[in-house]
């Protein structure tokens, strides 16, 4: 069975950190937005991770696919998240140093 006193303690904690993140992104001044988000996608790194391992530790087929749904977003987000650091770090290249 669900252990209710602990889907209540999870889902408190889930709510309270939307607030948080919400609250300390919108102190962030417009220019650091993009740094900010490019670093945080890099971070998804850390669930590419921990789908690999919930993949990959189960033997149901529901787990795995989820596990296997999760690898592929969060590899999508890393990979943008590169990409959008690389356009950023572009824009500070002199003329002549542009490719």
């Amino acid at each position: 069975m669900i252990d209710f006193e602990i889907l209540i303690i999870s889902i408190t904690i889930f709510v309270l950190a939307i607030f948080i993140g919400y609250e300390v992104i919108t102190k962030v001044p417009p220019t650091l937005h993009t740094p900010l988000m490019s670093g945080s996608n890099a971070i998804s790194g850390i669930v590419i991770i921990g789908a690999l391992l919930v993949a990959g530790s189960t033997d149901g087929l529901i787990p795995k696919i989820i596990g296997s749904i999760a690898v592929g977003l969060s590899v999508i987000n890393v990979v943008g998240g590169f990409l959008v650091t690389d356009r950023m770090l572009s824009m500070f290249k002199k003329g002549n140093d542009k490719k």
